[in-house]
């Protein structure tokens, strides 16, 4: 009998150590709303019952700030990162941060989506246009509107020193030729606030504290479904566009769980979890949610990651120099 049961236990515990090989723990430092975070986390993990993944959140500036700060350490506690932009993994990339993976998955996917080293993916396409507030006087069309005697002192948008696709955004209109930074200060002058992320400018326009809000696509769209007193509008100039890409940190120590969550996000079950939260997948052939125009009426304005990348800080500088440090 004592050597069964030493039998036993040995067999216990070698399949304890099986599992405990088997199984993971990443963490995954996201720009994500909490909510959204923790539908991609569950997702991934009812697809993966093996790994367990922790997340922390925040904006991309800020997000970023904190595992620069890791790095330099030398102790980053991310495995992944799921953030705004694709910007600022350019950067990451050639600093030799990120790992290069290639995945089965990129195949459905626009090449100019996705890294061509493997280094990020695109996930979706989250635009920024207008959003109005329904008692509004004037109902804008086009970014030229913003800056009219009839937007004086009623518009918010968010600050490209807090949020990442606020940034991406001025780049964006910076480069469009009959808008530039020259728009910028017009819409300074015009009494514009730039100031915090895109959850303040929401909160500012649906509540009628402002008429007019530069913002996120799904936000707004979200909260008319709702029953939110707002619209949004995909000016007639064009969009700017983030397309909040997923990467590997070069120092995980988890890569092949790192990879299956990179290849379940790019899935088309992954990408289903992102249109029912109401974004606009980056995957070819998936449907739009509910309360957007078809996908190819939506003009994208062009940006170029990596020329973007290098005049970043010029861009800020320019951008603080008109609106402040908010």
């Amino acid at each position: 009998m004592k050597n069964l049961l030493s039998a036993f236990s040995a067999l216990v515990a070698v399949g304890m150590l099986a599992t405990s090989a088997t199984a993971a723990n990443l963490v995954l430092y996201t720009s994500q709303p909490n909510e959204d975070a923790q539908a991609t986390v569950d997702g991934f993990m009812a697809a993966n019952p093996d790994v367990k993944v922790d997340w922390v959140r925040d904006g991309t500036p800020k997000i970023m700030a904190k595992l620069m700060a890791e790095i330099e350490a030398g102790s980053p506690a991310a495995d992944l990162l799921l953030i705004a932009d694709t910007v600022t993994l350019e950067r990451m990339k050639q600093a030799g941060q990120l790992m290069a993976y290639k995945s089965p998955e990129a195949v459905n996917y626009d090449a100019s989506l996705y890294d061509a080293d493997g280094a990020y993916y695109s996930t979706k396409l989250i635009t920024t246009g207008i959003m109005y507030n329904t008692a509004a006087a004037m109902k804008p069309t086009s970014w030229a509107d913003l800056a009219k005697p009839e937007a004086k002192g009623l518009v918010a948008m968010p600050s490209p020193l807090t949020s990442g696709a606020a940034l991406i955004h001025a780049q964006t209109l910076a480069g469009v030729s009959s808008l530039g930074w020259d728009y910028y200060k017009a819409l300074q002058a015009n009494g514009a606030v730039a100031a915090g992320g895109n959850g303040a400018v929401l909160k500012s326009v649906a509540s009628g504290e402002k008429a007019y809000g530069v913002v996120v696509d799904y936000m707004p769209i979200r909260e008319k479904a709702k029953g939110a007193p707002v619209e949004f509008v995909f000016p007639t100039e064009g969009v700017s566009a983030v397309t909040e890409p997923v990467a590997i940190l070069s120092t995980t120590k988890n890569a092949e769980a790192a990879k299956k969550f990179v290849d379940y996000v790019l899935s088309e079950k992954g990408q289903e979890g992102f249109l029912k939260l109401g974004y606009i997948p980056a995957r070819n052939g998936m449907p739009v949610p509910e309360g957007f125009p078809a996908r190819d009426t939506i003009k994208v304005l062009p940006i170029d990651a990596a020329a973007a990348l290098k005049a970043t800080e010029e861009d800020l500088k320019t951008f603080s120099g008109i609106f402040g440090t908010n």
